[in-house]
């Protein structure tokens, strides 16, 4: 085996790429499902409570509510553009602060407060903006709350659901690039018959399968990579993340492999990706609903990907949390490697004998 010849195809297979739909869907895709589950069902599940204030003294409340945490504000000049926004539910509550509002609060008096709700907000944004408000006004007058809440939380801090669709791109970032796009690679080599071409030079089978494993392993890396930059879910240890990744590059790219060994053309390719697509996507699914028995996702090859991926990029977990993970995804990898021999030759023999 040659290394000079595997870096030479592999280089035309980076060269030669980027003029392939299915290379641009592999890189485009990351970026279309981040912003569809980021802006869409993000904003849909979690809404943020948005308030707008007319201030027309320099209120101590607005400063307050600026300093509040998850509380977006919008400053208006004029109280009839409040009460439109509000109306038209742009805004989830309007507040209008007359000028002297904070001396007329200090000195006791009951100044008059126009404060806005929206028909169509959601009852816990309204709830929180109210209880802003109201607390907002009693710092300024300098009383005691009536009554001292004690907050008390019973099992782990459930997790926002942008994070939870995380697996979910990144399997989509592995698959592609991992499977998809070797397996398809080699299929498109038998088709435009430049396989045969190439074997009728020294260059070998096993050299041409390496150097599609690697376009796999270097493109899902990359591209899954991104997509933990584009959700915000790197981690705090980047090259734990990196460890972890390459490890799941390196199984998805095997099974790309073998995929592109078994396939005989296009259809019979996109019938074994079809076939065995429920069964790879299957993981992803526990970590949108984590009441349901996590260990039946452990039967699927890939959840020794997608978990180790979830405890270092998503949780902050160290690398050596998931070493058992990570031993399992390659022992799949290796455990994988006599049957692409064994279908390689015969896929060699096919050819020969056409």
């Amino acid at each position: 085996m040659s290394l000079a010849r595997i870096l030479k195809i592999l280089r035309k297979d980076f060269a030669l790429g980027p003029r392939s739909p299915i290379f641009l869907y592999m890189i485009l895709l990351p970026f279309a499902l981040t912003g569809l589950f980021q802006f869409a069902f993000g904003s849909l599940f979690t809404p943020q409570p948005r308030l707008g204030i007319v201030d027309a003294g320099s209120s101590a409340i607005t400063a307050a509510v600026e300093e509040a945490d998850g509380i977006s504000l919008t400053m208006l000049d004029d109280a009839e553009e409040l009460k439109a926004q509000v109306e038209a539910n742009d805004l989830d509550a309007g507040l209008v602060l007359p000028a002297g509002f904070d001396d007329a609060v200090r000195d006791g008096e009951r100044p008059p407060l126009q404060f806005y709700i929206g028909g169509e907000s959601y009852a816990s944004n309204r709830i929180i903006l109210t209880v802003t408000a109201l607390d907002a006004i009693r710092d300024l007058e300098g009383s005691a709350a009536p009554v001292d809440v004690e907050v008390v939380s019973f099992g782990e801090a459930g997790l926002p659901i942008n994070l939870r669709l995380v697996p979910i791109i990144v399997f989509y970032a592995l698959a592609l690039a991992g499977i998809f796009l070797p397996g398809s690679s080699l299929v498109e080599e038998k088709e435009q018959g430049t396989l045969n071409a190439l074997l009728v030079t020294p260059v070998k089978v096993s050299e041409v399968l390496v150097s599609k494993w690697v376009l796999g392993v270097v493109l899902a890396t990359v591209m899954s990579g991104v997509t933990l930059v584009l959700n915000g879910a790197l981690g705090p240890r980047p090259l734990d993340v990196l460890t972890v990744l390459v490890t799941g590059a390196i199984l998805v790219a095997t099974l790309g492999l073998l995929i592109g060994v078994l396939a005989k053309d296009s259809t019979m390719l996109f019938a074994l990706i079809k076939g065995t697509g429920v069964l790879m996507f299957a993981p992803a699914i526990f970590y949108l609903f984590p009441d349901w028995p996590q260990w039946i996702a452990k039967i699927f090859p890939l959840y020794w990907v997608i978990e180790p991926i979830w405890q270092v990029s998503v949780m902050g977990g160290a690398v050596t949390e998931v070493w058992f993970e990570i031993v399992v995804a390659l022992a799949i990898s290796a455990a994988l490697l006599p049957l692409i021999v064994v279908v390689a030759r015969r896929m060699q023999a096919q050819m020969v004998s056409q």
